[in-house]
């Protein structure tokens, strides 16, 4: 008997998971939902829009949410003809003052209710490549089943609330952006501003709590203490934790601030090795018999303070899948030799990462806990 087919097909690269959403917006018959953080007026941003604009000329639903700081150079007369074709265009937390820092990082594609898409890609030219020879390194999963449908009504929500406010009423309750979803193929987990457990936290820290194979590629590292504790417990209990960092990156600070935690790290018994060919910008984590895959980030901005989604997989297929894709892009990384790091580091070098790193884990959530205060006050 064949085994039942997965709902969940990875896309290795950027080139990858452009074809694939340009062919579910063909195909869309009833609905197009467009979620993403940064999107620009390159060639794939204007193809992609034209291929909006398609399909609300043939009657589909069509709605696109950009959020407004992620995307600041974009025009908003670029949305006209999806505007004229009968589509819906809406910016997430148009820029005011008090409530700035708040930002709309998920980026999903759901078509139909039934086809969803994932992961760390923005609309723009770098992502557009194989991650080694051309392009930044990025990887999306294509989604079928319930959790495509729970996707479509996580949008809804975001849509809805794209002007933020609706904020003031919500100072006592609990906030609808944290939520968790649970199915037979997976999670979804949804983050952000607000009151109650943020879920891909939590989620993470019971899941490395008994991991003893854990595989993480992210974009910018700076977890709390509490996650950075359990890895380091990983290796204590004689499991092995692999970190998949930059050499090099779009936000210089939030690699120097990634760095001011190497040594302990190492010390701790961690691997770290840092991606060479092209900026990494990928999502990805791997614990024994699970993976997550989605916009966040293992850093402060991503776990506090952004709206994030992240799905949490338990489908064997799709964790080996995962964890072959850790190796290949293992290849092209050279491994943080702990002796090597403690004698490069001089003493300016150290002080512009515990700069970084004070900024980033603490000034930063500091002004956004200020200006959630101003919004629900």
């Amino acid at each position: 008997m064949l085994p039942p087919e997965s709902p969940y097909q990875w896309l290795r690269t950027g080139d990858e998971v452009f074809a694939a959403k340009l062919a579910a917006i063909a195909a869309a018959r009833k609905t197009v939902r467009l979620e993403t953080y940064i999107y620009t007026d390159t060639p794939i941003g204007r193809r992609i829009r034209d291929a909006l604009v398609e399909a609300a000329r043939r009657g589909v639903e069509t709605r696109v949410l950009v959020d407004a700081f992620g995307s600041l150079e974009l025009s908003d007369s670029f949305w006209d003809p999806l505007r004229e074709a009968g589509g819906q265009f809406r910016w997430f937390n148009p820029i005011v003052p008090h409530r700035f820092g708040f930002r709309d990082h998920r980026k999903v594609l759901v078509c139909d209710e039934q086809i969803g898409f994932i992961g760390g890609l923005n609309i723009s030219t770098e992502y557009e490549g194989d991650g080694v020879t051309r392009g930044w390194l990025d990887h999306g999963l294509r989604v079928t089943g319930p959790l495509a449908g729970e996707l479509a009504e996580a949008f809804d929500a975001m849509f809805a609330r794209a002007d933020l406010r609706h904020l003031p009423f919500t100072r006592l309750r609990k906030s609808a952006a944290r939520r968790k979803i649970t199915h037979p193929d997976g999670q979804l987990l949804l983050a952000g501003p607000g009151r109650g457990r943020n879920h891909i936290k939590r989620s993470l820290r019971e899941d490395l709590a008994r991991a003893r194979q854990v595989e993480i590629i992210t974009a910018y590292f700076l977890p709390p203490w509490r996650l950075r504790r359990a890895l380091a417990n990983v290796v204590k209990r004689g499991g092995r934790v692999r970190l998949l960092l930059g050499a090099k990156s779009d936000v210089p600070i939030a690699q120097l601030a990634a760095q001011s935690l190497y040594q302990r790290l190492l010390r701790a018994g961690i691997e770290i090795y840092e991606y060479q060919p092209q900026i990494l910008h990928a999502k990805l984590v791997i614990a024994d018999n699970v993976v997550y895959a989605g916009s966040a980030n293992l850093d402060t901005r991503s776990l506090h303070i952004n709206y994030e989604l992240m799905v949490r997989i338990e489908h064997p297929q799709t964790v080996r899948e995962a964890r072959q894709i850790f190796a290949r892009d293992l290849e092209h990384a050279l491994p943080v030799d702990p002796i090597t790091w403690r004698r490069a580091r001089g003493f300016f070098a150290k002080l512009k990462e515990r700069w970084a790193y004070f900024i980033l884990a603490r000034v930063d959530p500091f002004f956004a806990q200020w200006q959630y205060r101003r919004m629900v006050s």
